[in-house]
């Protein structure tokens, strides 16, 4: 049972509409900005559902996408009752139906060289099928998206602006990494800090790291390094915003310099800070931190 404490699920996005409307690809935005997703679940479900969930980070932080449609066959009569019920408990519900017209829907098909979930008869057929059914639950949605024409950008674009959600949820990671090791292959960008001084060559700051407090007043007190931060988050703070805005939904920063300890490390550190404090999702993480310990 779950105690008196317990966080709950305050928000929910069911997506239903035609086969082919782009249901799965909406499942995919919103688990991008850091829904929890499920596809084709029953809708009777759904209320147990979300007791379960009252645990997890990112269903009770970000909320809950799920779509529901015909591939439930029978069980799909159930959801304007489980919605009347939703709307009752949780604070933040809305039932999205997506559709496009049957010229765009065709072409989506016979382009993926997928069958009508259905199975047995023709796509048109399939889909008239579909209206029919659908239409009650139609009438009762929040939002309804017609997708015909849309390519992906302009369609990540309307949904996510239609439900009012963030086009700025990027996650950030910062690695820093020491180039004697290799460079990482999977870094967006690549900053070099070699040309900082090393605190290796400092008997006092070698056997620590740039997480410790002595090794970032050196770095600090560089003036390299002041006029390095100012142009280097400057720089992630114009694109990190826009990659966002292309449906890209994490940046990988990479910092490297001779080990991995001690500079790339601090640099690494003094991002990572500063974006946290703006509010944006960032991960730091030190590659290569350890491989010159024992020095």
């Amino acid at each position: 049972m779950p105690g008196e404490n317990d966080e709950k699920v305050s928000r929910c996005i069911i997506i239903t509409g035609i086969s082919g409307s782009g249901k799965t690809t909406t499942l995919h935005h919103l688990e991008d900005q850091g829904m929890f997703a499920i596809d084709n679940i029953p809708p009777s479900l759904l209320p147990q559902l979300f007791d379960v969930l009252r645990t997890h980070k990112a269903a009770v932080e970000h909320g809950v996408a799920a779509v529901v449609d015909v591939r439930g066959e029978a069980l799909l009569h159930d959801l304007i009752e489980v919605m009347g019920f939703l709307r009752r408990s949780i604070s933040d519900v809305r039932l999205v139906f997506l559709d496009a017209d049957d010229a765009e829907l065709l072409r989506r098909f016979e382009t993926t060289r997928r069958r009508h979930p259905l199975g047995g008869i023709p796509i048109l057929e399939g889909i008239a099928w579909e209206r029919d059914v659908l239409a009650p639950i139609r009438d009762i949605a929040d939002v309804v998206l017609d997708t015909s024409g849309l390519l992906p950008t302009a369609f990540r674009e309307k949904i996510l602006g239609e439900l009012g959600s963030s086009r700025e949820h990027v996650t950030l990671i910062v690695s820093s990494f020491g180039y004697k090791y290799g460079v990482p292959k999977d870094c967006d960008f690549l900053f070099d800090v070699r040309f900082l001084l090393n605190p290796y060559y400092s008997e006092e700051l070698r056997p620590l790291s740039g997480r410790d407090d002595a090794v970032q007043t050196y770095l600090r007190n560089l003036q390299e390094s002041e006029r390095l931060m100012t142009s280097l988050l400057g720089f992630l703070e114009l694109v990190l915003p826009l990659y966002g805005n292309t449906g890209k939904m994490q940046m990988h920063v990479g910092v490297g310099c001779t080990g991995g300890r001690h500079r790339s490390v601090a640099v690494a550190e003094w991002i990572g800070a500063h974006f946290r404090e703006k509010g944006w999702v960032c991960t730091v993480r030190h590659r290569d931190i350890d491989k010159e310990a024992r020095w």
